[in-house]
């Protein structure tokens, strides 16, 4: 009997797989990539630029286990399933497994499926084919654009400037928060008043705004303007016209990439990366009561589409569970900068409803398997009715407004974002008058545009068309971790130093970090893709564009000196100086790293308790400040024999409590 060797990337994913085939198939993973560009060569971009930007790889160390075992199993087996992930990398990382494993073509199939269900794996296995080389050039010129400008970019501003790092994509991020606060910190605010006439009518009190004047639109800029209206105005409030209108609200589309992480950052405050984690877990595999079931699709996509297949099966669904009126065929508009690789965001299984397989999910599984299970399900549900209705009062020629809605009929609000609260207007009778009406005016002042969250910077980046759906996450975490921004109130805020590097690279890269010619590069790689390119051509014209650049940077940009202190290390006597983590500013040796002391500011200086540790007898617990990590800023007690003794307590109770 033939054997056959299936290779997945993740451990999880190859035994969800694992039980969907037969004996015949042994199913490892290769937790990832296997190797990755040299750091030698030119500018150590391990690329050959004399020789069409020939890439020169090396295995990674950390995957020398993974590919022993590899090459062990293969040993007895006819033949190798590459059963990578659906997309660009997932191809790259097949294309290097056959490259490592010295298999030809006779020897290897490329297996994609875009859920993990026993009815999606195999038939993916009946449909085999070889990798797509134009896929795996278009992921490695994004590999070599990246490390080229990677390495070049990051080596020149740590000397000139001290800046960690600087990337295609994350430069140019960065450049959007940075210009971003530009206009905050330049925002004039503008005064602005408000009237407002409230009244109490049929046992329910209304507040309506003052809309027109003449029945054109009434603009109130100072306190004067608004004490002119309410001197104009008599006493009799008149209805002077009810409008009803029935308004439908259609259902939002499946998720995307960064759709779903938008919505997990609004509705759960989970960060991008926390989001795919969860998501990752869900669509690799997830043991219920009798089996191993991947409960989701590929969650890195930009594409709204749907199969027919889940279509036929939720418009059953809907049928059966709501009737026939919730139901309405669901059209995905075509995105010019989706890849449309495969499908959105979905449940593999209807039948899974979140609440029926709760007990076998953490709580955090659950939340985001409910939004994703809830969205694509209303996706093909009828639109939402409403009864909007307007009521308009005159006084005088001024006319104030007030609002009410009615839902009419739920339709996809049974199953997302269902809380709709009606609010039902009385009924007014035209031409009544309105007693009792008193008269509140208010000063208002134009506020700044609202910085970056999380959420509306992957939108942001999805509309312009920079990055891709598998590198919003990271991105992101390199802005924080570099220290180029940091998070108030949840949102992004330059620091000092991200200024400064989105400052040298307008200066000098104006050309290359820019945003069009970002989202311009994705194209390309799009048509290289699709074979409309020949990639180490577009990487000539890269580089040609790029070389003059980097060069004249290099002569022109002014290295910024160490801030030094009139005060001198105590351990060694040289300067001190000024130095930046991603913690904040710090005070330190300027001899590091030959000395390493660092100065405590009086904010997180240690003191002294007197107190034994419990753990060790011998130490004293000191009361410090954590200076890192979630606890960040926070007091604990640690013992003075650390490293050695490792006791922490969050206060002197659980010191007492220790000692009883």
């Amino acid at each position: 009997m033939e054997k056959y060797l299936v290779i997945v990337e993740s451990p999880a994913k190859s035994k969800t797989i694992e039980k969907y085939l037969g004996k015949q198939y042994q199913v490892l993973s290769s937790k990832g990539h296997i190797r990755d560009l040299k750091r030698s060569g030119y500018g150590g971009y391990g690329v050959d630029l004399e020789n069409n930007f020939e890439p020169q790889y090396s295995r990674l160390r950390i995957r020398f286990p993974e590919i022993k075992a590899l090459k062990e199993a293969l040993k007895d087996k006819s033949k190798v399933y590459l059963a990578t992930d659906p997309d660009r990398e997932g191809e790259s990382i097949a294309w290097h497994l056959t490259e490592v494993l010295e298999l030809n073509e006779d020897d290897y199939e490329r297996v994609e499926f875009n859920e993990i269900t026993k009815k999606a794996v195999l038939e993916a296995f009946e449909h085999p084919r070889k990798i797509d080389q134009d896929l795996v050039h278009a992921q490695e010129t994004r590999r070599i654009l990246d490390r080229i400008i990677g390495f070049s970019l990051s080596k020149l501003l740590q000397k000139k400037i001290g800046s960690k790092s600087a990337g295609r994509v994350q430069s140019v991020v960065l450049k959007i928060i940075v210009d971003h606060e530009k206009e905050i910190e330049a925002f004039i605010p503008e005064e602005y008043w408000e009237i407002f006439a409230s009244f109490r009518y049929k046992k329910t009190d209304f507040k309506a705004k003052l809309m027109t004047y003449n029945n054109e639109k009434i603009e109130l800029k100072t306190e004067e303007d608004a004490n002119n209206v309410i001197n104009n105005l008599t006493g009799k409030y008149l209805v002077d016209d009810i409008i009803e209108k029935e308004r439908r609200r259609n259902p939002r589309p499946p998720f995307t990439t960064s759709t779903f992480q938008q919505e997990a950052s609004s509705k759960f405050n989970f960060t991008a990366k926390k989001t795919m984690m969860i998501a990752q877990g869900l669509y690799e595999g997830v043991d219920l009561e009798d089996e191993r079931v991947g409960l989701i699709t590929y969650m890195r996509t930009d594409s709204q589409r749907l199969s027919n297949d889940f279509m036929a099966k939720a418009k059953d669904y809907i049928i059966n569970n709501y009737g026939k009126e919730y139901y309405a065929p669901y059209l995905s508009k075509i995105n010019e900068t989706s890849q449309d690789a495969h499908e959105a965001i979905r449940p593999t299984n209807l039948d899974y409803h979140p609440e029926k397989i709760k007990k076998y999910l953490t709580l955090d599984q659950y939340k985001i398997y409910t939004i994703i299970y809830n969205r694509a399900l209303a996706a093909l549900m009828a639109p939402a009715l409403f009864l909007d209705t307007k009521v308009k009062i005159d006084n005088n020629g001024y006319g104030f407004e007030f609002n009410g809605s009615q839902l009419l009929f739920k339709g996809f609000l049974e199953v997302y974002n269902g809380d709709s609260e009606d609010n039902i207007l009385p009924k007014f009778t035209k031409g009544e008058e309105i007693k009792n009406v008193t008269i509140e005016p208010v000063q208002n002042f134009t506020k700044p545009p609202a910085r970056y969250t999380e959420a509306k910077l992957i939108k942001k980046m999805e509309e312009l068309g920079i990055g891709r759906p598998s590198t919003y996450s990271s991105i992101i975490d390199t802005l924080k971790m570099r220290y180029y921004v940091r998070l108030e109130n949840k949102s992004f805020i330059p620091t000092d130093q991200g200024k400064l590097t989105t400052e040298k690279l307008d200066q000098y890269f104006s050309e290359i970090i820019n945003i069009t010619y970002t989202a311009d590069m994705e194209k390309h790689l799009d048509d290289i893709a699709e074979g409309k390119l020949v990639w180490y051509k577009e990487l000539a014209k890269f580089y040609d564009s790029y070389l003059p650049l980097l060069e004249n940077a290099d002569q022109e940009m002014e290295k910024k000196e160490p801030v030094y202190l009139d005060e001198t290390c105590p351990l060694c006597g040289s300067k001190l100086v000024i130095r930046r983590s991603r913690f904040g500013e710090f005070a330190a040796c300027s001899a590091y790293p030959k000395c390493r002391y660092i100065k405590q500011d009086e904010e997180h200086k240690p003191v002294e308790t007197g107190i034994h540790c419990p753990e060790c007898g011998t130490g004293f617990l000191i009361e410090r400040t954590a200076r890192r990590g979630r606890t960040r800023g926070q007091r604990f007690y640690g013992c003075s024999n650390y490293p050695k003794c490792k006791a922490t307590y969050s206060s002197l109770e659980d010191i007492k409590k220790e000692k009883e």
